[in-house]
């Protein structure tokens, strides 16, 4: 990719390459395998980043990467069980090893056990909380040490529109998505001193594999929420991201981004 710069002679150009917003930079992404991760990751190796892949399907994770190769990025997959803590430091010390950093922490990987609060399960709570919230910190706490020695970091946690608004049948969801919007604020003071910023996306309703389960009905009282008439893509999700990992939004820390068609505005 490349721009033309005219001179002052009409009839002489130089060509010079465009310099991609997120060049240089190293981002580690879970959640990547499919879906919201699955477009965070492309988006971001779009924009020069080389990509930490990590997830627990080893097949699918090949899949992505080899799609960002193919375009002309760079690409690493990763096993990553984010609800396991050995697992986590594991994939963070393999991702370390290979790229020599992380610039941007993408804490995307999440999971739903839907069912109302008299009849939830308590496994059912312990493994969505314990996945959403507990596995995002514990990568966060390994991923912000070595930010803290670069004095540089971007972290940006995926929530959702429940975590404000609460839902019906989502107790154990929506309780792990608004402790994550917590979290994000909370780490968003105790970094900032070293430049590392730390914000939320929160997605309203996305047509992805998670919300491919709603029945007719459901997306129908969905779609009378939302004033922009429509359901959100993941690509929207990811040109959100991008933002916040770039330069251009280095004076953002601590900041919920609404990703959805203004279905809260809170």
């Amino acid at each position: 990719m490349s721009w033309t710069w005219r001179c002052r002679n009409p009839t002489a150009t130089v060509t010079k390459p465009l310099r991609l917003p997120l060049a240089d930079r190293v981002a580690l992404v879970t959640g990547a395998s499919q879906g919201i991760g699955r477009a965070i990751a492309l988006e971001l190796a779009a924009q020069g980043a080389a990509v930490a892949l990590a997830a627990r399907n080893a097949d699918k994770l090949a899949q992505v990467a080899d799609e960002i190769r193919a375009a002309g990025g760079q690409a690493e997959a990763f096993a990553l069980d984010i609800a396991d803590e050995a697992s986590i430091k594991s994939a963070a010390k393999a991702v370390l090893a290979r790229f020599t950093k992380i610039d941007i922490l993408v804490n995307n990987a999440g999971i739903t056990r839907d069912g109302l609060m008299l009849r939830m399960k308590r496994a059912d709570w312990d493994e969505v909380l314990n996945t959403n919230l507990t596995g995002s910190f514990l990568l966060t706490q390994v991923v912000s040490a070595a930010m803290l020695r670069a004095r540089y970091g971007r972290i940006l946690n995926i929530t959702s529109v429940v975590g404000q608004t609460g839902q019906a049948g989502q107790a154990n969801y929506s309780a792990s998505k608004a402790a994550l919007i917590g979290l994000t604020k909370s780490l968003a003071r105790e970094l900032a001193s070293r430049h590392i910023t730390v914000n939320a996306v929160a997605p309203g309703y996305i047509e992805t594999p998670m919300t491919a389960v709603l029945n007719d009905e459901q997306r129908a009282a969905m779609m009378k929420d939302i004033p922009l008439a429509r359901a959100g893509t993941d690509a929207d999700i990811a040109h959100a991201v991008a933002f916040l990992a770039s330069d251009g939004a280095a004076y953002i820390t601590g900041h919920v981004l609404n990703v959805n068609g203004g279905m809260y505005m809170g």
